[in-house]
């Protein structure tokens, strides 16, 4: 079950150029150079995507690097509509979610593969979209409760309030990158923001 949101100690990081910003959302996406990144467990990953005309979004799991790439050629288009200002900046930002499994809980996903333990957790594409919609409301919840996180900037703690922020360029729940230990499993939460004009 989902227990809270962290920001790390270095949560945002700027996207100056256009080069830049296509090599965030191949890695994202795990296409392009980044394609040696994708392992089994990329179906996991949960995307925004936007229909043709880059007006509706929805989030979704992918299942081939055909479908990552569509997703790519559309927020390619939306980037054309967006016309993000390099210069006044761009910010990639990286919020940790963490979940907890109730005591004894992880034994009963206890296994042994290729020679090391580990943990498998199956779950469905309806639980999976859960765990993404958990992490998006914490997030919002973060600007609205007002939270001020010591070890930010003051303009990182703007945005955090998501004061100076506008559209959100694309988002990612990159569960193929889990870290479980202590009891608890963290997945990185992606948020490419436009930043406003200062």
């Amino acid at each position: 079950m989902f227990d809270r949101l962290e920001f790390g100690s270095k949560p945002f990081q700027p996207i100056t150029s256009e080069e830049k910003l296509d090599e965030v959302l191949a890695w994202m996406l795990r296409i392009k150079t980044f394609r040696q990144y994708a392992k089994k467990t990329i179906i996991n990953n949960v995307y925004m995507d936007l229909d043709m005309l880059c007006k509706n979004l929805q989030f979704k799991r992918t299942r081939s690097v055909m479908d990552r790439e569509g997703i790519y050629a559309r927020v390619q288009r939306y980037k054309k509509r967006l016309q993000p200002n390099y210069g006044r900046g761009l910010c990639l930002e990286t919020v940790r979610c963490i979940f907890t499994l109730s005591e004894g809980e992880a034994e009963k996903y206890r296994l042994t593969h290729n020679g090391q333990e580990t943990y498998a957790f199956i779950m469905s594409n309806k639980y999976i979209l859960g765990l993404f919609t958990y992490c998006e409301a914490a997030r919002k919840s973060a600007s609205a409760d007002g939270v001020e996180y010591g070890h930010l900037t003051e303009p990182e703690q703007k945005i955090v309030l998501l004061d100076g922020v506008g559209d959100v360029l694309f988002q990612a729940l990159l569960l193929d990158d889990v870290e479980y230990g202590n009891g608890e499993m963290s997945v990185n939460l992606y948020t490419i923001y436009c930043l406003k004009e200062k």
